[in-house]
Order: structure tokens, then sequence, then C-alpha cells
């Protein structure tokens, strides 16, 4: 049920590196995502696989993970993602990169839900220089990477937990490293 793949698809930090992704486990996940509405049906959105190992390492050296838990290195040495999909706007499509982020949005959650459904797990990440990974990935000048998606085979368990009675979001880890995201409540979330 979509419910449950909902429930398992959270963002995963530390992975396997023993398992793999390769370039047609992640074709597949775009191949959905190319499926999903986009605003004016424009389809702005274009993906630059990263699965060769030195890519991956040159995508985690340039982007930052969970700034909420400020003591940690995230991901671990030792347990980096398999890939990356960097998904990025086509400006000769439109314009301003801040335009296709409803798109971004629904195809991004497309992905990570049919990641989940294949046993892979992931983190959005927003947290990088559109121009340093452009360059570094070489992408043309008119591809802006607008979110990157880290995916591979999660070797963490993450917890949802209800949010404490001071209303914090924030998530964390606990004394045995096991991750916790609080959750409002859906009486809190619905407006009367």
């Amino acid at each position: 049920m979509i419910r449950d793949i909902v429930i398992e698809s959270r963002s995963y930090r530390s992975f396997d590196e023993t398992q793999k992704l390769g370039e047609e486990d992640l074709r597949t996940l775009i191949d959905t995502a190319r499926l999903c509405p986009s605003a004016v049906n424009r389809q702005p959105l274009k993906y630059r696989l990263v699965f060769e190992k030195d890519e991956v390492e040159t995508v985690v050296a340039n982007t930052a993970w969970a700034g909420m838990l400020k003591d940690m290195t995230f991901p671990p040495e030792g347990h980096h993602p398999a890939a990356f999909i960097v998904m990025c706007c086509d400006t000769k499509i439109c314009e301003d990169p801040n335009g296709c982020k409803v798109d971004v949005g629904i195809a991004a959650q497309t992905i990570m839900l049919q990641a989940a459904e294949a046993g892979f797990g992931g983190c959005m990440i927003g947290a990088f220089n559109p121009d340093t990974i452009g360059e570094k990935l070489r992408l043309p000048k008119k591809i802006v990477p607008v979110l990157i998606l880290a995916l591979g085979v999660p070797d963490e368990t993450v917890f949802i937990c209800n949010v404490d009675a001071n209303g914090n979001t924030m998530y964390f880890r606990d004394k045995a490293n096991l991750h916790f995201v609080p959750k409002r409540a859906l009486d809190d979330i619905i407006v009367e």
C-alpha cells in the first residue's frame, strides 16, 4: 500500500557500500518520473545519473547533509550512497529554475517512493552550490541542478515519532545512534 511505502521512504544518510545501483536501476526510476504531471506540460526536468565511484565521491564532497545534526558527519566514511540522481532544470524550456520547483517535488517524491518499493532508500539534498555541481559534472550551462537525490541500500533505521509537547519538529539521534523524525499529529495539520 502507498502508506507503507511512504513510511518506508525516509531520509537515509548511511548506506551499505557493498550494494550497488547501476545505470539501468537509475534509468528505471527516471522512466517512471518522466510520466509525472508537469506544470503546463512543459517537462523542463533533465536528470544527470551519477553511479561511477569517482563521480559519486565528487557529489558527496560537494553536498551538505543533515544540517540539524551539528556534531556528526554524513554520510559517514565507508557508508556513502551507491548513486545520485541530479535533478536539473533545462533553462531553454523554463528560464527560471525556480519555475520548475513543483515539477521537481512531484518527480522527486515519485523517484523516492519507487526506490523504496525496489528496496533502496535515499535522501533529497538541497544543500549544494548548483554552479559547482554543474561544473564538476560537466553540465551544459542551460542545465541547472535544482535537487540531488542520494540513493543506495540504507544501513540505518529511521523511526517516525510524535512531535513533542513544545512542537519541536527537529530530527535527532539517540545515544544508540538511531535516527528519529518527529511528525505532527493529524488533528494539528487540519484547518477547520
